[in-house]
């Protein structure tokens, strides 16, 4: 009876901790993740505040990644981000978000990213304010991190 009564303990307080968490990820599975990008000069932004600060700055030039634990993450889309920012145009500011993790934050990136519907990952320009190039992960999946580097370098090299 005793270990019963423990083991519905244990189901309570897993169920409540799960009830609880503010993020779909624990902390240590997504940390590698985003230091692939916040040790290469992202910016991670985690608050809604954060996002309007950044993205609502009427100059220059915002490289915005949707950052996911997914496979097409992890291959194609941050090592792509990463290659991009070697060109010698490139933004003023790369910042990145964590779907799944920063789910206010991901939330007000994507407003800005309308009218292109939530995607993750993904890949955005910003230029003075508006949305200028957009990288789906339809566009991710199944290509190459330097296509997708290639991809937007073309875009800074117009845009910034």
């Amino acid at each position: 009876m005793i270990f019963l009564q423990k083991k519905i303990t244990n189901l309570n307080l897993n169920l409540n901790l799960n009830l609880n968490l503010k993020n779909m990820y624990p902390a240590e599975l997504v940390a590698p993740m985003q230091s692939d990008l916040t040790d290469h000069g992202f910016e991670a932004l985690n608050t809604t505040d954060s996002v309007k600060e950044v993205l609502d700055s009427k100059e220059g030039t915002v490289l915005v990644v949707v950052n996911s634990v997914c496979g097409c993450a992890a291959a194609n889309a941050r090592p792509g981000a990463k290659l991009a920012l070697q060109h010698e145009k490139k933004p003023d500011k790369a910042v990145t978000v964590f779907a799944g993790v920063d789910k206010d934050a991901v939330n007000t990136v994507r407003m800005y990213m309308l009218p292109y519907p939530p995607s993750s990952p993904s890949i955005a320009l910003f230029k003075d304010g508006k949305l200028v190039h957009f990288i789906e992960r339809h566009q991710i999946e199944g290509r190459m991190a330097e296509h997708i580097a290639e991809n937007l370098k073309m875009a800074f090299d117009q845009h910034c």
